[in-house]
């Protein structure tokens, strides 16, 4: 009887490769679906690099899930790409062509992830939610928060049953992902004021 191991290694090797980062990304994306429905969906990381050179440090996922350059996004691509390359390997024989058409795909998933959590935000922000029922609870930091109001970071709070994620400053020390804060303010209809605890 052959193993999985052995069917595996007898493909060729950019079937290896689409195959292991299908995978891989399919447990990423798993495991971040859990988070994400459990309520601890913190898995975008806090890239703490100054990618432009600014003094303020401030993070590439400031626009959350619907930034480009995301953890969140970076695994859709992966799994778009993975699974592009695996479906289509019977139909495209041509393995740059098959490269094309992977990409292809992972740019789909991006855009198609993109897309649906901007619905779901236009949903979240005209539904039954009144952001001024926020003040006096407690959230965690989704994206990191620029120190002193100096930028817009994100929290990530549940309110009646939902996971949300709302734009946040804060005027102390800048706050790093998973930090517990209290909210403080509403600074505007899609911001609040946040402070450690």
């Amino acid at each position: 009887m052959i193993s999985i191991f052995d069917s595996y290694n007898a493909l060729p090797t950019t079937m290896r490769i689409y195959w292991g980062i299908a995978i891989a990304a399919s447990v990423v994306f798993l495991i971040q679906m859990v988070l994400t429905f459990i309520g601890i969906g913190d898995t975008d990381s806090d890239f703490d690099a100054d990618i432009a050179g600014d003094a303020n440090g401030d993070t590439m996922d400031a626009g959350g899930a619907l930034s480009l350059f995301s953890v969140r996004n970076a695994v859709n691509f992966l799994l778009g790409l993975g699974w592009g390359g695996v479906c289509f390997s019977g139909a495209v024989k041509n393995p740059l062509l098959l490269s094309i058409v992977a990409l292809l795909c992972g740019c789909l998933f991006v855009g198609v992830f993109m897309l649906m959590w901007g619905q779901l935000r236009k949903i979240q922000t005209n539904g039954n939610f009144h952001i001024e029922k926020c003040v006096g609870l407690t959230c965690s930091v989704y994206l990191r928060i620029p120190a002193r109001r100096e930028g817009v970071g994100k929290v990530q709070l549940s309110y009646h049953g939902s996971v949300l994620e709302i734009d946040a400053m804060t005027e102390g020390e800048h706050l790093k992902s998973g930090s517990r804060v209290r909210i403080t303010e509403v600074i505007d209809s899609h911001t609040l004021l946040v402070e450690t605890i």
